[in-house]
């Protein structure tokens, strides 16, 4: 076997990885998402089959192509989001691995078209900002080369607003998802992940927010006393003896 043949199957063992783990973690029901990964010394692409479930997925099913999209090694049609991977290989040279989801929380986001802020630690230690969100596609776009204006709608948003792609490696596409990057296609489930998981505190931040502001009442004072020591001192009586 070559050296670009070992290097070929190595990326494909890591993209078989991270679709996996992308259902593994519930970033993704059913078939609703892909991850991709590329080798740019070979200038080849590999990334999941278009519908195939991802307990059902094996190496064999992945699908290589170029830069161009033309197919290069595997069977079955490539993930119908691969002209909007490409697009991002293309403008941003340092992402390694792609990941697409429709991940709940992150998902709302982008559904009500608005930027995740960093208002924690938690965002802070992954992301240097806010995660944006796109504008809106235009009919013409949707109507165009779609999943390819999905990618530029990406980029444009980055360069207009002057996001460094290394330091915020996470997009909502407005009314869609996230797609996230990273130095290798597991980097990129590890942001996808991370992305789920800041945007469901952001949105529990302001529902408490909201509770704080106009919440029940606390439990009577004699009603928390009396459950919690049924349980707790020496007189609890809960349970066996």
């Amino acid at each position: 076997m070559s050296h670009n043949s070992h290097n070929l199957e190595m990326l494909r063992e890591d993209v078989l990885a991270a679709n996996v783990a992308l259902s593994r973690l519930g970033l993704a029901l059913f078939t609703w998402g892909n991850a991709s990964a590329i080798d740019r010394e070979l200038g080849l692409v590999v990334i999941k089959p278009s519908g195939v479930p991802y307990d059902m997925m094996t190496v064999d099913d992945l699908v290589v192509v170029d830069m161009q999209g033309l197919p290069v090694d595997g069977a079955l049609k490539p993930s119908s989001d691969l002209p909007t991977h490409l697009a991002l290989y293309k403008a941003f040279p340092l992402a390694a691995g792609i990941v697409h989801t429709h991940s709940t929380y992150a998902t709302a986001w982008a559904q009500a078209g608005l930027d995740i802020p960093a208002e924690g630690t938690t965002h802070a230690d992954h992301f240097y900002g806010s995660v944006p969100c796109t504008r809106l596609l235009t009919d013409a776009e949707i109507d165009g080369d779609y999943e390819r204006e999905t990618g530029n709608v990406i980029i444009e948003t980055f360069k207009n607003r002057r996001i460094d792609p290394a330091s915020v490696p996470a997009v909502l596409v407005h009314s869609h998802g996230p797609f996230c990057w990273g130095t290798s296609a597991m980097d990129a489930v590890h942001n996808a992940a991370v992305l789920e998981e800041v945007a469901k505190m952001a949105i529990l931040s302001r529902m408490a927010c909201m509770v704080a502001k106009d919440g029940p009442p606390p439990i009577q004072p004699h009603l928390l006393a009396r459950h919690f020591k049924r349980k707790h001192g020496e007189n609890a009586y809960y349970g066996q003896q």
